[in-house]
């Protein structure tokens, strides 16, 4: 009788074994069924050192509901440097249904600050970028196409820095490659405004202080601007920056219809090193020397409407604008 009920109870036990198995297929094939979200994420456009990431970088979105945490956070400041990785993870709402999901794309994080420059806005500007990732806008003159901003380049176009230099007996006694900012200002926004000022020494280095295509104009470059903008006695006001936001009162004939947006950067003396002559002059180096002590510059002044060409020692510290080969 014992047997009997053995095999009784046999077809019971095989039966719970089956049912269980059922059960555990039926949870591996839901899973098998969950769906991965689709997540929609561009790469954010260039922001520059010093901005925090906030949602118009971290903005990635899903086709199904739920949350998204992002690495870096928001709020995080970046380093300088191209091609830095944005994450965001995904915890779907209906974890049964979705799969979590991630995606990463990258920001160029560029060095330098906000220009306050006034454009021209009936102009139509192009850009330019340096080897240090700065941007520039460009505007087309005649045939010539030019910067619209000063250069702030701290590298020549083969990597080499160029030697920064704030002691005001280092300036008057260099007879090498240098550069400075205003006063030795380190604010990133002024600095994109007015640029920086090179000495000419910088400016004919055979390393190439100007971006890949473009050349430190030359006096026979200034030479056709102001010829094609009516002459030197009327190209001045056509190539200031207009208002007094930046140049002083009174700016004499500033349209800035050229585009050129040229602004007041002042200038650093050969003879002691000194800052002089911001807002009121702005001073634009050439490629093109003079004789072995000077160089020829092209100079804009508040209360001109003219643009006036001279030379000068070479020791000075100007700013420089480039020009597309």
């Amino acid at each position: 009788m014992r047997k009997m009920k053995k095999l009784k109870s046999l077809p019971v036990f095989i039966i719970m074994i089956a049912l269980f198995a059922g059960l555990l297929n039926g949870c591996k094939k839901d899973q098998t069924n969950k769906k991965d979200p689709v997540i929609s994420w561009e790469n954010p456009a260039d922001i520059f050192y010093g901005t925090l990431l906030s949602g118009t970088q971290l903005n990635a979105t899903a086709d199904v509901p739920g949350t998204f945490v992002y690495t870096p956070a928001t709020g995080t400041k970046l380093p300088e440097g191209l091609n830095q990785e944005l994450r965001a993870d995904f915890t779907p709402t209906d974890a049964s249904a979705y799969n979590t999901a991630s995606k990463t794309v990258k920001i160029n994080v560029k060095y330098g600050g906000v220009s306050s420059a006034i454009f021209n806005p009936t102009s139509t500007y192009g850009t330019v970028t340096d080897i240090d990732g700065n941007e520039y806008k460009t505007i087309v003159i005649g045939t010539q196409t030019w910067m619209a901003e000063n250069l702030r380049v701290v590298r020549y176009r083969n990597g080499d820095s160029i030697p920064l230099v704030t002691s005001n007996s280092a300036w008057k006694s260099l007879t090498s490659n240098g550069y400075c900012n205003y006063k030795n200002i380190n604010n990133l926004d002024t600095i994109a405004t007015m640029g920086r000022l090179y000495n000419w020494f910088t400016v004919s280095n055979n390393r190439n202080i100007a971006p890949a295509g473009w050349h430190v104009a030359s006096d026979g470059d200034w030479a056709t601007l102001t010829t094609f903008l009516g002459g030197a006695a009327v190209a001045g006001g056509k190539l200031k920056e207009s208002g007094t936001s930046h140049w002083s009162a009174p700016n004499t004939s500033a349209s800035n219809s050229s585009g050129f947006t040229a602004l007041p950067g002042g200038r650093r003396e050969y003879s002691d090193g000194t800052f002089l002559n911001l807002t009121y002059d702005g001073f634009w180096w050439t490629s093109s020397a003079y004789n072995p002590d000077y160089s020829w510059y092209y100079d804009l002044h508040y209360t001109f409407a003219s643009i006036d060409r001279a030379n000068f020692h070479k020791q000075y510290g100007y700013s420089v604008r480039c020009m597309k080969d």
